[in-house]
């Protein structure tokens, strides 16, 4: 293949697209300040900032991430950065990764359904270590927050990622370096040049990860925190990216139908993060119609219900909700991303929190016995309702032959059905209370709540340096 072959063939995937709303968009991000965003968006991103904190320091506690931390903290040394839930610190490059990388790790971390994805994990761990690297205040890294989360949300509306790919990773990338272009002060064209620069570091991540339990899977979060900071560091050393990286990376590399237009849409108008969701079910966020039907169900029934009575159940939902259809998941992971098993774990522990989904659970023959009498198919007319939308129908059949039917068309935690302050609160005591202990747990909370008004943004972590290291003998 000639040259000319070569880049008439990169053009016919890559349509030219007018790049101006680049310079819209660098534009306002540059221009954004902590006045500008409406009390909502700071009420939102402030729960969104604790509730990631919550989810690393809870997720920090799982035993391969113990491990990684220490092999990773003793490498790189000592650091200003914490990783949090392991007292252990570390340089902020090494501490966004694995901070980052526990914050999936319990399926907790809160995301956008018009996204597809998981905008927050992918920016505030690599704010966290920013601000304990540097002076920051609350309202700056709120405002840088939200600037990252916006492009990264936006980006995940505006193409369609292939179906091949798992989201984490990808776009959370390029959210992570606006956040930290935006703490340093980037003007509208290093902006520019940090956006289409980090379109390149992203992964090029595979969906089956999560479907079989690889977790590798749980470290792409981390990489994007850490990409983030190293495109920091690039483009002060010199390092460029192309004209328009999201054209081409979104357009015809890992996406497909990039709609530039959605970048720009309302923009200091409609703010991506306001539209988020926060999870209680601990696994993944296709299973959580499927749990609320269930739990639908049972509170109907007064009662709850018994392994024992149930002939099967089945499930109709949406196209990526069907494909979590394994009922013999391997480890954790697996099962968290198990329509079957989920249902069953829920219905044999009364709850479909982190304790449903440890190794004992996924080992447990009557669970996995009830798992195999589950089915889970895709109904064409519900995928249809999707984005808005992530519904699911369920029949559980009863061996005495009562049918019992529960169904949903928003998930608990969507911005129709939100948690209240109250839910979210008891989330995040449920996730560092095992750390902190109560009173520093609740003050935490409040600090986090009130993050606006410190002037110390990395002050606010001070309480993770008073938890145990793990000890090792790797």
């Amino acid at each position: 293949m000639t040259d000319q072959d070569s880049a008439a063939r990169l053009a016919s995937v890559s349509p030219i697209i007018d790049t101006a709303y680049l310079d819209v968009l660098t534009e306002f991000l540059a221009h954004l300040q902590f006045e500008h965003l409406p009390g909502e968006v700071v009420e939102r991103a402030s729960w969104v900032y604790a509730d990631c904190l919550g989810a690393i320091a809870a997720g920090a506690q799982e035993a391969e991430m113990a491990a990684l931390s220490r092999r990773l903290a003793g490498e790189a040394g000592r650091g200003p950065a914490s990783i949090l839930g392991a007292g252990l610190t570390a340089p902020a490059l090494t501490a966004a990764f694995l901070n980052g990388t526990a914050g999936t790790f319990l399926e907790l971390d809160e995301g956008n359904q018009f996204a597809r994805g998981h905008p927050g994990m992918h920016v505030v761990p690599a704010l966290l270590a920013l601000s304990q690297q540097i002076r920051v205040t609350g309202r700056d890294l709120l405002t840088a927050l939200v600037a990252g989360y916006e492009v990264a949300a936006r980006i995940g509306i505006a193409s369609k990622l292939r179906m091949s790919m798992h989201p984490h990773g990808t776009w959370g990338t390029v959210g992570a370096a606006v956040a930290v272009g935006k703490i340093m002060a980037y003007r509208p064209d290093q902006l520019r040049e940090i956006i289409s620069l980090s379109t390149s570091l992203g992964l090029s991540t595979s969906r089956k990860t999560m479907l079989e339990g690889g977790t590798v899977r749980n470290t792409f979060a981390g990489v994007s925190n850490h990409m983030g900071l190293l495109a920091h560091h690039l483009i002060q050393a010199g390092f460029s990216g192309e004209a328009d990286g999201l054209a081409t990376v979104y357009g015809s590399v890992i996406a497909e139908d990039y709609q530039p237009g959605e970048m720009v849409a309302d923009l200091g108008i409609r703010y991506e993060i306001t539209r988020n969701y926060f999870k209680r079910h601990a696994c993944c966020r296709y299973t959580h119609g499927t749990l609320d039907a269930l739990e639908q169900i049972v509170r109907e029934l007064g009662r709850p219900l018994v392994p024992d009575e149930i002939d099967r159940v089945d499930v109709r939902s949406y196209s990526l909700a069907a494909q979590l259809a394994d009922r013999e998941p391997k480890n954790t992971l697996a099962g968290k991303f198990s329509i079957p098993f989920a249902v069953a774990t829920t219905i044999a522990s009364g709850s479909s929190g982190v304790a449903s989904f440890r190794s004992d659970k996924i080992n447990d023959p009557a669970i996995r016995a009830l798992a195999r009498r589950v089915t889970i198919c895709e109904d064409e007319a519900l995928t249809a309702l999707m984005p808005a939308f992530r519904p699911a129908r369920v029949k559980v059949h009863l061996r005495d032959g009562t049918v019992l039917e529960g169904s949903t068309n928003v998930n608990r935690g969507d911005t129709e059905d939100p948690y209240g302050p109250g839910d979210l609160a008891e989330k995040f005591r449920e996730m560092v209370q095992p750390l902190l202990g109560e009173t520093a747990t609740d003050a935490l909370l409040l600090s986090c709540l009130k993050l606006a008004e410190t002037e110390n943004a990395g002050e606010l972590l001070a309480p993770f340096g008073a938890v145990q290291p793990f000890t090792s003998n790797d």
